[in-house]
């Protein structure tokens, strides 16, 4: 079975930093597209970053400067380097997998993993 689990999140003060990452198994075929959406309290689920198996990326215009976003393809894992972090950062942050079979392409979803950003 597809599984994808994150790890790394926690409590951390203005200004510091935090390292997601991102385990993806149980599939025979490569993964494409990676990446990361975010959930505040409240509000509605939003893009992150996104990496491609080439190591393409791309960025919210919120987090860009501050957040990067890599991959470990043998691995199948994707991280995510969170510096300068702000209250407003305050989110559940899931991963994401696409898996292109050559009939369908599939998106899995991690659990998510909490980033609380305050003093």
């Amino acid at each position: 079975q597809v599984q994808l689990v994150e790890s790394g999140g926690g409590l951390v003060q203005p200004g510091g930093s935090l390292r997601l990452s991102c385990a993806a198994s149980g599939s025979i075929f490569s993964f494409d597209d990676m990446g990361w959406y975010r959930q505040a309290p409240g509000g509605q689920r939003e893009f992150v970053a996104r990496i491609s198996t080439a190591g393409d990326t791309n960025y919210a215009a919120s987090v860009k400067g501050r957040f990067t976003i890599s991959r470990d393809n043998a691995k199948d894992t994707v991280y995510l380097q969170m510096n300068s972090l702000k209250p407003e950062d305050t989110a559940v942050y899931s991963c994401n997998a696409e898996l292109n079979t050559g009939a369908l392409i599939r998106t899995y979803w991690g659990q998510g993993t909490q980033v609380t950003v305050s003093s």
